[in-house]
């Protein structure tokens, strides 16, 4: 960390697992001779974030002790706050041809070079239901997350990694940045305070509405839409990253705010998530992180402002980014702006609140929601997703 960061990564310092030149090829050489292991596309997302310093401070895949640590106290073995596991599971199959090695190359779909090579410390059996229950608060199968969990193998391989590239993107080039690029992006724009922004949506005015307002008490606002691994009912990245350089080209002050992608996989974990995000986005540089109204949510599986709640459970100053935390946002026709329960003294019926239903509906059918609810231009580039 430069002298001149507002914040300090998680853990003290900024973890990069990216090898280069004679480092990588001769890691390159080993992995051909190692055993291959293919990572579905969740997994390769976390090894990104791990190579990258995101999961600041650690340097690869969670043995026994952080697992259970982590499932039953939200903190590391070290004491650290920690609130999602991030593990590399095998089904029998895979444990089976990797056998006892203490090294496994890691591939990203077969056939491919291999990304990287995992030092093998260690095997342990996954506590699926205990985890479940931990992460998700549930067990159910309908949730995405706990299906996914359930998914993935049974036996964890625990590890330090050596990254020989970072996966290949061929979306949204120029907003692929590392922490270490953000938090340079921040030094050279000279922000000291820094807010950032976790979506999976397009933003629509109660989201820009948040923003802003938080905008008004720090320098500069990273909105950093999540790219992994999502829900395949969700809006795919290239219809959000269009929606999103909309809005910034005619609703946001140039030089206080950009756009970063978060190269993260989803788990819907709600509350949990909404700590691990924040964790994340300290290692991307950021003092402060919007959690709003169901952070993270699906389905009816959280209340709606739990993932608020749980920031509670740390003592202060333990996570080290700051919370802003907002309740649900609209357009008051009586108060003719913004607002929220906080500030607005109306009814329902002066407020317009639409459901996400009722919107694709509308944009399925060519129709604009109110302007007061969505741009228009965001509007308008939904409609020819969803018509195209």
């Amino acid at each position: 960390m430069s002298e001149t960061d507002p914040i300090a990564p998680h853990g003290g310092s900024l973890i990069d697992l990216l090898q280069t030149g004679d480092d990588a090829a001769n890691l390159t050489a080993e992995a051909a001779n190692l055993p291959k292991l293919v990572i579905d596309e969740r997994e390769l997302s976390d090894l990104e974030m791990l190579a990258v310093g995101a999961l600041s401070p650690l340097t690869g895949f969670q043995g026994e002790d952080d697992y259970h640590q982590v499932l039953e106290t939200m903190h590391l073995a070290s004491g650290l706050p920690w609130a999602i596991p991030v593990v590399l599971g095998l089904g029998d199959d895979d444990l089976h041809r990797v056998g006892a090695a203490d090294a496994i190359a890691l591939l990203p779909a077969e056939g491919a070079d291999p990304v990287a090579v995992l030092r093998v410390e260690g095997q342990f059996k996954r506590d699926k239901h205990k985890e479940a229950s931990a992460v998700y608060r549930t067990d159910d199968l309908e949730h995405p997350g706990v299906k996914a969990m359930y998914d993935s193998g049974d036996t964890c391989v625990a590890g330090t990694l050596e990254v020989i590239s970072l996966p290949s993107h061929d979306d949204f080039p120029n907003y692929r940045l590392t922490p270490a690029e953000t938090r340079d992006a921040f030094r050279q724009r000279g922000w000291k305070t820094v807010v950032g922004f976790q979506t999976r949506n397009p933003i629509h005015r109660a989201h820009e509405y948040l923003q802003k307002c938080a905008l008004e008490i720090v320098d500069g606002l990273l909105v950093h839409p999540l790219m992994g691994a999502t829900k395949a009912d969700d809006v795919p990245p290239d219809v959000r990253m269009r929606c999103y350089e909309a809005l910034f080209a005619g609703y946001y002050p140039h030089d206080r705010a950009m756009i970063s992608v978060f190269p993260a996989a989803m788990r819907y974990a709600g509350p949990r998530e909404a700590i691990w995000h924040a964790i994340a986005r300290k290692n991307y540089g950021c003092t402060h992180f919007i959690v709003g109204r169901d952070h993270a949510g699906v389905g009816q599986y959280y209340g709606t402002y739990d993932a608020q709640k749980i920031f509670e459970d740390f003592e202060p100053g333990e996570l080290g980014i700051q919370p802003l935390k907002f309740e649900h946002s609209f357009y008051c026709k009586k108060c003719e702006g913004m607002g929220s329960p906080k500030t607005c003294p109306h009814e329902d019926d002066d407020r317009v609140i639409l459901s996400g239903t009722k919107v694709r509906a509308m944009l399925a059918a060519g129709e604009r929601p109110p302007q007061e609810f969505s741009r228009p231009e965001v509007a308008d580039i939904l409609i020819a997703a969803m018509q195209g």
